[in-house]
Formats: C-alpha cells, structure tokens, sequence
C-alpha cells in the first residue's frame, strides 16, 4: 500500500479507537449515578435483591398512609402487587392517597423499600388555572 493510504488507516484506526475509549469512559463514569425504575409487580419477579439504588413507581394505596413523628410508611401498589414503603423526611405537598408516587431508595426485601426521597406526580391532564379560564372550562 501507498504511504497516504497507511497514514489514513492509523489516522481512522485511532480516532475510532479514541472514540470506543471515550465513550466506555463516560458511561463508566455515569454507572454509579443510573437509577432504575421498577413497579411493585417487577419488585415481586426480581431473581434476587440487589444494594443499587432504585425508583418504586404506582399509587399510593387508599388507607395505607400512616404518620409517626418521624417517619411515614404508606404502601405503594400497581393494583397487581404492593410494596410497604418507609421514609424519613418531609414529603412533596401532591403526596397523598390514591395519587401517583415515585420513590426513590433501596429495597430491603420484597416487600419492604426504604426511601430516601419521595417524588409525587402530579395528573398529567393538569391545565393552569388561566387557560382553564381562557378555554371556558370548568
């Protein structure tokens, strides 16, 4: 081969090389910051209980919500399975019964998830009050 076809051969062979790096290097780098979101059906077909943090996502079951001085234990449920939930803190002013919820924590077994933050949802067919107004709805 000719002497430019070698050089642009290393030349692509090493900017592909430096990308593959670099790439491997930032998902790397983001490994310990991915938190993955499971409902309390996937909790229940889990293999085996891992110590990563993860998100619980359903709706806060009716009746469930119970308030000591420090810590609020309610249960979330998908209306197939239902995870108790336990956590420490103050929760978002949307947190309450019959409502979406994402909690965010370790799981300590198949039924029990201790929560480090909780992340109320709110109705996704919410309108501000002005539009409401301007559209003529009630």
């Amino acid at each position: 081969m000719v002497k430019k076809v070698k050089l642009r051969i290393a030349f692509l062979l090493t900017l592909v090389l430096s990308l593959i790096l670099s790439v491997y290097l930032i998902l790397k780098s983001l490994e310990k910051d991915v938190v993955f979101f499971l409902s309390p059906t996937d909790i229940k077909n889990l293999e085996e209980i891992g110590t990563k943090k993860i998100r619980v996502g359903g709706m806060v079951k009716n009746k469930s919500i119970s308030i000591n001085t420090d810590k609020i234990n309610f249960i979330v449920t998908d209306f197939k399975n239902e995870i108790n939930v336990s956590y420490s803190g103050s929760v978002p002013n949307l947190f309450s019964e019959n409502k979406g919820v994402v909690a965010e924590g370790f799981l300590q077994d198949k039924n029990y998830f201790r929560a480090v933050k909780i992340l109320a949802k709110h109705d996704e067919n919410y309108m501000p009050p002005e539009v409401k107004e301007s559209l003529g709805e009630k």
